[in-house]
Formats: C-alpha cells, structure tokens, sequence
C-alpha cells in the first residue's frame, strides 16, 4: 500500500446551496468523481446529513459549513475559509431563492437578502478564490443563473436582474481570466425540477411538462461542458436554448408577445 506521502490528494469542491436541489446534485456528481467536498447551506442539520451520506458513499471527505450567505458574516467567514485554503478545484455559487410579486409590494427586506445573496456572496466567495485558483494555474467556477438573467419579467424584477448580473459577471471574469488556467461558466437553467418553486410559494401546476428539466440532466451538462471549456454560458435544453436564441434576436415587443401569456398561466 502507498504511503500517504505518495497518495495523490484528492480534489476539492466547494458548493454552496448544497443541502437541495441543484447544488446537492453538484454535491453527489463531485463526489463520485472523487472530489473531497466542503458543503454551505443555513440548515446545518440537513447539511451535516448530506455530508455524511456522501462521505459514507464516496469514501471521500465531506464537510459541512452552515453558513447564511445572504449575511455579511456569513459570506466573509466562507470567504475567509475559502482564503486559507490550499487547493479549490471547484466553486459552485447556486445558493439562492426566488420570490413572486410586484417590486412595490414585496418586503424591503426579502429583495435586500435576494441581492446580497444573489450578487454580493457569489463576487466575494470568487474574489477569496481566485488568487489561489491563478496561482496554481488550474480551477473552476461555476455561477448558477438563470434562463432568467437573459430577460425580464413582472413579479419578479430583482430575481431576473441578480441573474443578468451572474452571467454577465461570468462573462467579464472568464475574458480576464484568459491564459490562467481558470475556468469559468455562468449556468443558466430553466424551469428544474427541485424544491426552489416550492419554498417561493410559486403555484408551477399549469406549466407544461416538456418545459421542466431534470436537476440531473441540468449538472451533467454543465459539468461536462466546463471539462471541456470554451463557452462560458451553459444553456441546458434544446427548449431553452430556443429561448435564449429568440430572446436575444427576436424584436422585445414580440417576446413580451409571447411571454406574457406563459407568465398570466402561471398565476
């Protein structure tokens, strides 16, 4: 048997969001390619599950932070951990949460919390990476957007514009970051099946079947294409990839056309 001073060490991802949803499939994908993991969510209970189970699973290591990414403490001690660490191979930004109603109506509040989580963690959790991630010439960094950040939409106005702002970020940082070694995509999902409309309080009934993705699906691509890098923005599903492509060059008022009766049979 090697010593473990000849043993390789193992990767290291980062994944915050990581107790549901996407950021749990980000969890299970990473750890079966033999990744050790540090895992960031506000539920330590469910988190610690999820870490042990993975651990027990993989053989690899797992570590669960509790942190709440939404508040200055929390995303500076992440931050902060991040910073003094001696390998990151992968950090996952998909801690998040949506919300349904007119700007003027929504609590002060709970839109504050949606930007400092949606925009401030994710900049400062790359800015603490980033430093390492050049100097070892090697790493990836992942922004979960959304179909979303590519348009806008009633009711949900600070949840479409913090996501233009993770691809757009993504787009900025990965020109920088050209001849460094570092990776970087801006993942941009539609609708996925997971718990994230659920915990909005946002009625999905009435929406077709053949517009839902699986959590699955939406992280193998965007594993397999930042593996192989070149494009910075990850667009899973033909359906969404259609969108994208009319959203961008179709004239705005026909897309308002189009998407406002999909909105109203939303509720």
């Amino acid at each position: 048997m090697a010593s473990s001073a000849e043993q390789t060490p193992r990767p290291v991802a980062l994944i915050t969001g990581a107790s549901a949803g996407i950021g749990n499939v980000f969890a299970q994908r990473l750890a079966a390619s033999g990744h050790d993991l540090l895992l960031i969510a506000r539920d330590g209970i469910r988190l610690k599950q999820v870490a042990d189970e993975l651990s027990l699973q993989y053989g690899i290591n797992a570590e669960a932070m509790p942190a709440d990414l939404a508040r200055d403490e929390g995303m500076r001690s992440v931050a902060n951990r991040i910073a003094q660490m001696e390998r990151l191979d992968y950090l996952v930004n998909n801690a998040g949460f949506g919300s349904k109603g007119r700007l003027a109506n929504r609590p002060v509040a709970e839109q504050a919390t949606m930007l400092e989580l949606h925009v401030m963690a994710p900049m400062l959790l790359t800015r603490a990476a980033l430093p390492g991630m050049i100097a070892r010439n090697s790493g990836t960094i992942i922004n979960v957007s959304s179909v979303a950040g590519f348009t806008h939409a009633v009711g949900n106005v600070n949840y479409c514009a913090t996501k233009a702002y993770l691809r757009v970020f993504s787009e900025g940082l990965a020109t920088e970051l050209i001849g460094t070694g570092v990776r970087v995509q801006a993942l941009c999902p539609g609708f996925t099946r997971t718990e994230f409309h659920d915990r909005a309080a946002i009625d999905m009934k009435s929406t077709p079947g053949f517009l839902w993705l699986d959590a699955g699906r939406v992280v193998d691509d965007s594993l397999a294409q930042a593996a192989r890098g070149g494009q910075t923005v990850c667009v899973p599903g033909w359906q969404y990839k259609l969108a994208v492509l009319l959203i961008r060059y179709l004239p705005q008022w026909l897309v308002r056309a189009i998407r406002t009766p999909l909105m109203k049979s939303r509720g």
